[in-house]
């Protein structure tokens, strides 16, 4: 029997009969999925030491268990000494059942890490994506503290197949998502 990561199991077993029942689908095939998550880090900094991109590119690896893209300057912008093709952060996009795990991960030990935390603000982009932003790459339990160089925070996108954002908000709070009790108007 192959490996099958539980976040996966739920969604089959569980959330796509709940979310059929709530939104009245005609057919499995219109309820929304998870598509992808990207892990974005934008490193400014980088700009003035080239070594900071290294070091988040082995935070990230360790974080999302796949190597990151190292991204660069599309423009040149004097103001902020930026050149075209200077690396200024890094990023990841998981699939499949590395998506499960790290959405897994990132719900029940990391978010639960976080300092006075009373949930995620319930914001979608209005096409059914919902992007968080985590203000310390600490909250992670695979960083290693004695390591830190510097405090960064990152951006993780859920982009989801929801064609609304009522849509995209249930399934992500059947996943487990902990939104802040906010009644929306």
């Amino acid at each position: 029997m192959e490996y099958v990561p539980s976040l996966r199991k739920k969604y089959t077993e569980e959330i796509i009969p709940a979310l059929m029942k709530e939104f009245q689908y005609k057919s499995i095939m219109q309820v929304p999925r998870l598509e992808k998550i990207v892990v974005n880090q934008g490193l400014g900094e980088a700009v003035a030491d080239k070594k900071l991109i290294e070091i988040a590119v082995n935070e990230i690896s360790a974080i999302t268990g796949q190597k990151p893209v190292v991204t660069m300057s599309k423009k040149d912008i004097s103001n902020f000494k930026l050149r075209k093709g200077m690396p200024i952060g890094v990023k990841v996009t998981l699939r499949k059942d590395r998506m499960y795990e790290f959405l897994e991960r990132l719900i029940c030990i990391s978010l639960p890490r976080i300092r006075d935390f009373k949930g995620v603000n319930t914001k979608l982009d209005g096409r059914g994506n919902y992007t968080l932003g985590v203000s310390e790459q600490i909250i992670f339990p695979e960083i290693d503290l004695d390591k830190i160089v510097k405090i960064k925070g990152m951006e993780i996108t859920f982009t989801t197949t929801a064609k609304t954002d009522e849509e995209a908000f249930a399934l992500l709070k059947h996943f487990g998502i902990p939104f802040k009790n906010i009644k929306k108007n």
